[in-house]
């Protein structure tokens, strides 16, 4: 059996995109994770997109509910270009994510007014191996059906004991959204620095939180997979900026 790291390391040197029209992401990233101090964190790392350069991304929620997306491409054509309404702002910078073991890795951002430091262990249990053997074998059409990944969404949702998930619907900037997981992990231990503040220890939200229809679970989920969203309409979506931005 291929380690945790074998495999997302995998995932990013032979990134495809899958079949679509549409705006399209793959690779792996944390869906979210709330932490005791009231901070939420997130990651995405996309080796390879149909709207720009492949990049590296943390979410940043701040106990007052504030979002930041930290990303190392341009909000135009990274994770601001779908969330940037509901963001206080989205800042271009150096993002890292660097594997330290087999289960493990660690995701800083380039930036000194920022100093985070997000350290991440991984976990398979019979529940995320059951379903990462059902996702892993479910058809591309499938998968791209937003009636099924709601479905699926429900039912995920109270087997993963993570709240609500969100695996499609309307993200801020108004594009539809199919999240496409093919693996999954749960994260078994995890600590934060910002700004020299330790963040505390992974707890739920005492109410989940959200982006649009993507609900942020409330227990550290590793996915390996894809993401796709409806092409940019200019008549019909919001332009990646944040609220803050001018």
């Amino acid at each position: 059996m291929k380690s945790i790291r074998a495999q997302a390391l995998e995932a990013e040197q032979n990134a495809r995109l899958t079949p679509g029209g549409d705006e399209r992401f793959s690779g792996y990233g944390v869906m979210g994770l709330p932490f005791s101090s009231g901070h939420v964190l997130a990651m995405r790392r996309f080796p390879v997109t149909s709207v720009g350069p492949g990049y590296s991304s943390v979410w940043l929620r701040r106990p007052t509910g504030r979002w930041t997306i930290y990303a190392d491409a341009r909000p135009e054509v990274s994770c601001a270009r779908y969330f940037g309404a509901a963001l206080d702002d989205a800042v271009q910078c150096g993002v890292d994510v660097s594997w330290t073991a087999d289960n493990a890795f660690t995701a800083t951002i380039g930036r000194d007014d920022v100093d985070l430091t997000w350290t991440v262990e991984l976990a398979a249990t019979p529940v995320t191996t059951s379903m990462s053997a059902i996702m892993g074998a479910l058809p591309h059409t499938l998968l791209s059906n937003t009636a099924f990944l709601k479905a699926m969404s429900a039912a995920a949702g109270p087997m993963l004991g993570a709240g609500r998930l969100g695996l499609a619907g309307r993200v801020p900037n108004k594009q539809g959204f199919r999240a496409k997981p093919r693996r999954m992990w749960f994260i078994s231990r995890s600590s934060a620095t910002l700004g020299g503040e330790d963040l505390g220890s992974p707890q739920p939200l005492p109410a989940q939180t959200r982006l649009g229809d993507f609900w942020i679970p409330q227990r550290g989920i590793f996915v390996i997979g894809a993401s796709a969203f409806d092409t940019f309409d200019p008549a019909q979506h919001l332009p990646a900026t944040a609220r803050s931005s001018p």
